[in-house]
Parts: C-alpha cells; sequence; structure tokens
C-alpha cells in the first residue's frame, strides 16, 4: 500500500499539482521501505507524468498553433522552444520549471524517445540522488 501511496504521490506531483514527491520519497525510505524499491514507485510514476504531460502538449499543439504563433511572444517561444528544446530538457528535473518544460516539449514536438532518454534519467537521477544522502 505504501508503495502505491508513493507512485500516485510521484506522479501527481510531476503534473502541474504544486506539491513535492520528494518528501513522499523521504518519508518511504524513512519507514524501512528498501531503497530499490522507493526508487522504483517514485520514479515510475513521475516517469509516466511526464510522458502524460508531453502528450498533453503534443495533442494540444493543433489547437494552440494558430493563437501561439499570432503573439509575438508566443511566437517567440514556440521558435526558443525548437531551437534549444532538448537544452530546456536537462531543466526538466526541478521543482516548479520543470513540469511546464515537459508539457512544452510536447508542444514543439520533440522526439519522444529522446525526450524519455534526457527528462526520464533526470528524474530517476534526482531520486537516486536524494537516497543517497538519505
Amino acid at each position: 500500500m505504501a508503495e502505491l501511496a508513493l507512485f500516485v504521490s510521484a506522479f501527481l506531483a510531476a503534473t502541474i499539482l504544486p506539491f513535492s514527491s520528494e518528501v513522499a520519497f523521504l518519508a518511504a525510505l524513512s519507514s524501512d521501505m528498501p531503497v530499490n524499491t522507493a526508487l522504483f514507485y517514485a520514479s515510475s510514476g513521475n516517469i509516466l507524468a511526464i510522458v502524460l504531460n508531453y502528450f498533453l502538449g503534443f495533442w494540444l499543439y493543433e489547437k494552440t498553433k494558430a493563437k501561439l504563433l499570432s503573439s509575438k511572444i508566443g511566437d517567440k517561444s514556440y521558435k526558443w522552444g525548437h531551437k534549444y528544446g532538448y537544452f530546456a530538457l536537462l531543466l526538466s528535473w526541478l521543482p516548479l520549471i520543470g513540469d511546464p518544460i515537459t508539457l512544452v516539449a510536447g508542444l514543439v514536438r520533440l522526439n519522444f524517445i529522446w525526450f524519455v532518454i534526457i527528462a526520464g534519467s533526470l528524474r530517476f537521477a534526482r531520486y537516486y540522488f536524494l537516497a543517497q544522502v538519505f
């Protein structure tokens, strides 16, 4: 049951909901959940959520493209996203800004496989680092 709670917490935290999965991860470790188990459930939930974010951005593209390109800032953001998209993914593990980056990745049509490799690896690495310092 604790594993499911950790998975759901990590999933919801990687959406636009404002709370931290790191607290749930550390709580799971402090309640003697094995590190590998905690890493698996937290990373799985978080990575599944960023995949959802990516596809939401991907699907919303057609509905928002004309509106996005009609504004000066929107046009600039779109071009910036295309130019620096993969580099921006290096910040996708950060609180607050990371989850919107995963949504924009889908919006600007970054390659899904590279998206999962880069953003997913960083999500796992964040939990791994926390487990090491805990």
